[in-house]
């Protein structure tokens, strides 16, 4: 569908505005590389050929007994008598020597009676966000070429936890800002546009909701009801809606009575249409404006709950607990750097992208 002329407007401001779209270019990788998480840090295979059939562990469940193994429990792929048995097709010497006949296979020199040889895709980082690493020394080990990141204070992958926790993040801002704006400004837009005793009973409910604090009423309700990632979207939601409203309404209040407005009126034009189609985009400007704010505090909040241990649940990949982790382990800088790192790129593309959308939707604004 081709852009209206007004949107090919600002298309092009948003384009000529250089760090907001290089911000977005760069912003747009991250994301969609974090999207597919599954297949980049995993410590399953990606595919795994076994006596000539495919498998695909990352989305299926396989016992150990598909491949000759002797538990029905998922197949610990990462163990060696498991991939000796997908290497050589389930021969039953596997369970003698299974690194011996691995380095066999890999070398080339091994000579069964049934052997078929199998084997597998591994993704670029073999540990999920909850895998724990193989490896000597105390918790938290330092950076090297298996963990390019190092491992935190129980042995899991530091870059891992980083690829997911980033979609996390993202994944959660998008749908708080996304539902909580769309109230707000619908809020907002109502009492803008009506105003009289509307307008006043509702600012007095939104002061009294705003006054209510928010941190001790999720605190409350996580101990009621336990951490989950849905139920701390909807407390963000319900407590984050009140950001727009105050913005949108007055501009509302300025343009409702401007001469456009009282000539859609008068050609009976509803409501809704004059709100929505033509007051709300002359509104945008302002309301871009703070769409950073509440984009940087919602992921600000979500890593301040994690901070504090009454974010999302313990078992999910936050970088605001990787953030406590760095702080409980002053011995461990790569904690503290990765964290801080993270957070500084995040934020700054995502305020450097809302800016420019801000500026492409002010007709004031242009860029040579």
């Amino acid at each position: 569908m081709a852009l209206s002329p007004l949107n090919q407007r600002r298309w092009r401001n948003f384009r000529r505005n250089g760090r907001a779209f290089w911000s977005l270019i760069i912003f747009s990788i991250l994301f969609g590389l974090s999207l597919f998480a599954e297949f980049i840090a995993n410590d399953k295979p990606i595919l795994v050929k076994y006596r000539g059939e495919f498998y695909t562990p990352i989305f299926n469940f396989y016992p150990e007994t598909e491949f000759g193994g002797d538990f029905q429990t998922e197949a610990i792929y990462r163990d060696p008598e498991v991939q000796c048995l997908i290497d050589s097709g389930g021969l039953e010497s596997c369970f003698d020597d299974p690194e011996g006949i691995i380095d066999e296979i890999k070398s080339g020199s091994f000579q069964a009676d049934g052997f078929e040889r199998g084997w597998t895709v591994w993704p670029l980082i073999p540990y999920s966000y909850n895998t724990s690493v193989d490896r000597p020394g105390a918790a938290p080990l330092p950076p090297n070429g298996q963990n390019l990141l190092g491992t935190d204070d129980t042995k899991r992958d530091v870059l891992a936890r980083v690829i997911y926790g980033f979609r996390l993040s993202i994944l959660f801002t998008l749908v708080v800002t996304g539902v909580a704006s769309l109230i707000g400004i619908f809020a907002g837009a109502i009492q803008g546009f009506f105003g009289g005793w509307l307008d006043l009973i509702f600012q007095r409910i939104i002061e009294i909701w705003s006054a209510t604090p928010s941190l001790y009423v999720i605190i409350i309700m996580f101990a009621i009801l336990g951490r989950s990632f849905w139920l701390l979207v909807a407390l963000m939601i319900l407590f984050g809606w009140t950001g727009l409203v105050g913005v949108v309404r007055a501009e509302f209040l300025r343009a409702r009575n401007l001469e456009y407005v009282r000539a859609a009126r008068a050609l009976g034009v509803g409501n809704m249409t004059i709100m929505f189609r033509h007051m709300l985009p002359n509104a945008m400007v302002a309301t871009l404006t703070f769409m950073p704010f509440i984009v940087t505090g919602t992921i600000g909040g979500l890593a301040s709950l994690d901070f504090l241990g009454f974010g999302l649940p313990s078992s999910a990949p936050s970088l605001g607990e990787l953030t406590l982790q760095a702080k409980q382990n002053l011995q461990a800088p790569w904690l503290a750097f990765t964290a801080f790192f993270t957070f500084a790129i995040m934020l700054s593309l995502l305020v450097f992208i809302f800016e420019g959308v801000r500026d492409a939707f002010d007709p004031r604004k242009t860029f040579s």
